[in-house]
């Protein structure tokens, strides 16, 4: 007797529709698992079989062959045990196959028949939600995640006793009901007031949280880079609708989903291990999981010591900088994981790191230092925008970190409320309403209203510095929400030359002394 029941197979970010039928025929009894299974899925033999034992239901006595199509598409994880399980069912007729027309399911089974949560839920929901199940069955963990689709009807269960029981409408039906997808980011905080020797680099962080620029923080040890890279998810706009459930979905498949009923309301900030690999960082595997670039998405990525990660690690950021997507390819798969990241990337000017303080000497030589600073590629400076060099504040300042600044000192631009409004002008000004950061050079000729003064600067600061080609569109972009977060229309030659002092790394990459 044949059954079937539908299912899907995490790939990347996406859900692919798998179908699980089952086949029972005379024969030794046992069960046979095809279409590209891994080993999770090869062990759920076991686990269905003494989960239909344990449940009060008859094992398969007969030769069962289980197929996961389609056959060349490769399936991974535990939560088809849920599937193969009422499949057999139906298809030894414990269940009634009409339940089971266009229903999906997925859960993990435990020996005694309850269901474990699995991970990737909501774009499992989703994808049924597209193909218009009738309903999904998951454990009831991932109940509340499932029913973050509005459009479709999610029931849950306990175990698999309670699953068969709803089907045969002979048990109370436990549906889940969205929660109100209406939610509120919580209000940034400020910054603190900064004192003189940081207020170009407060500066800087409102440029990065209002242009979406990525940052380079250069400066000795405790001159404060760390202090003010956990500071920019404060000033960044409020989460979208659209960005929460990416968020989501993303940490759903990573496993790393925390509250499944709620959609995230502030954005996420990671700060990996210089020592991390490069699946780590960016993502990957045997199946592609999503690394900590994916994991920031929508947020902050924030990298300490970047000098200190290995140069082919760091190299590989260059795409996913440049288009806020990454894309993996495999021999078998292609997948895409969204990296709409900024990044702050902090580093000491020299290894011992003193090079330059006013007060502690420098204890490298000159190819000490070369040989430190060839550690990050031209290519990878060119794509970060704001680079600033700090200075460690006096003993004499210290004291000002210990006490309370009034909101009422708090310079205009590093309130949330001028940040959002520069937002917004670039929303309604430039193509497809992205941040400065996204403009092309085509776009930002047409758009940017680069004034005659500004433009005979820019062309100054290119000749003198020798600026690449996309090194003088980062400066013309930075120069762009300068403007906008000064409330002006077009770009001047003030806003220019400040945008010309976020560029400290210009002389250092030429002469390789930091």
């Amino acid at each position: 007797m044949l059954a079937r029941c539908l299912s899907a197979s995490l790939q990347g970010l996406d859900a692919r529709p798998v179908t699980v039928e089952v086949d029972m025929a005379p024969g030794l009894p046992g069960i046979q698992l095809v279409g590209l299974p891994d080993k999770a899925i090869q062990e759920s033999r076991e686990r269905v079989r003494s989960a239909l034992r344990n449940s009060g239901f008859r094992g398969p006595l007969v030769r069962v062959v289980i197929n996961l199509a389609p056959a060349d598409l490769r399936k991974e994880g535990p939560a088809f045990d849920l599937p193969i399980a009422l499949a057999l069912l139906a298809a030894s007729g414990q269940l009634d196959q009409p339940r089971l027309r266009n229903i999906w399911c997925a859960g993990e089974l435990g020996l005694d028949g309850s269901l474990r949560p699995c991970r990737g839920v909501i774009a499992l929901a989703e994808l049924a939600s597209d193909q218009g199940a009738r309903a999904l069955i998951v454990p009831t963990a991932n109940a509340e995640e499932a029913a973050l689709i509005p459009e479709l009807t999610v029931l849950s269960a306990p175990d698999l006793r309670q699953v068969v029981e709803q089907l045969q409408q002979r048990g109370p039906l436990l549906r889940t009901m969205p929660r109100s997808t209406a939610f509120e980011a919580p209000e940034p905080e400020p910054l603190a007031q900064p004192g003189v020797e940081q207020s170009l680099a407060a500066r800087a962080l409102a440029l990065a949280a209002a242009g979406g620029h990525h940052l380079l923080l250069v400066g000795p040890p405790g001159c404060g880079k760390t202090h003010l890279a956990h500071q920019l998810p404060r000033l960044l706009p409020p989460l979208s609708r659209s960005e929460a459930l990416t968020i989501t979905r993303i940490q759903s498949v990573a496993g790393l989903l925390r509250n499944p009923g709620t959609l995230p309301s502030t954005r996420p900030f990671r700060a990996p291990h210089h020592s991390c690999t490069a699946a780590a960082l960016l993502g990957g595997g045997i199946s592609p999981q999503p690394g900590e670039l994916s994991l920031a998405h929508g947020g902050v990525l924030f990298l300490d010591e970047l000098a200190e990660f290995s140069r082919a690690v760091l190299d590989q950021l260059r795409q996913p900088l440049e288009e806020g997507v990454l894309r993996l390819s495999r021999s078998r798969l292609k997948t895409t994981f969204p990296a709409a990241i900024t990044l702050v990337a902090a580093t000491n000017p020299c290894p011992c790191g003193w090079h330059g303080d006013r007060e502690h000497g420098c204890r490298c030589s000159l190819s000490q230092r070369q040989r430190y600073w060839q550690r990050l590629s031209g290519p990878l400076l060119d794509r970060l925008d704001l680079q600033l060099r700090l200075e460690r504040p006096p003993a004499s300042r210290m004291r000002r970190c210990l006490e309370p600044t009034p909101s009422a000192g708090i310079e205009p631009w590093l309130q949330a409320s001028c940040i959002n409004s520069a937002r917004q002008r670039m929303r309604e000004r430039n193509p497809g309403g992205g941040c400065n950061r996204d403009l092309s050079a085509e776009e930002f000729g047409r758009v940017g209203r680069l004034e005659r003064d500004g433009l005979q600067l820019w062309e100054h600061l290119i000749a003198s510095r020798g600026l690449t080609t996309r090194s003088a569109l980062r400066l013309l972009q930075v120069a762009r929400t300068i403007a906008d977060l000064n409330g002006r229309e077009t770009v001047c030659a003030d806003a220019v030359a400040e945008a010309s002092c976020y560029r400290c790394t210009d002389p250092l990459v030429g002469d390789t002394a930091a």
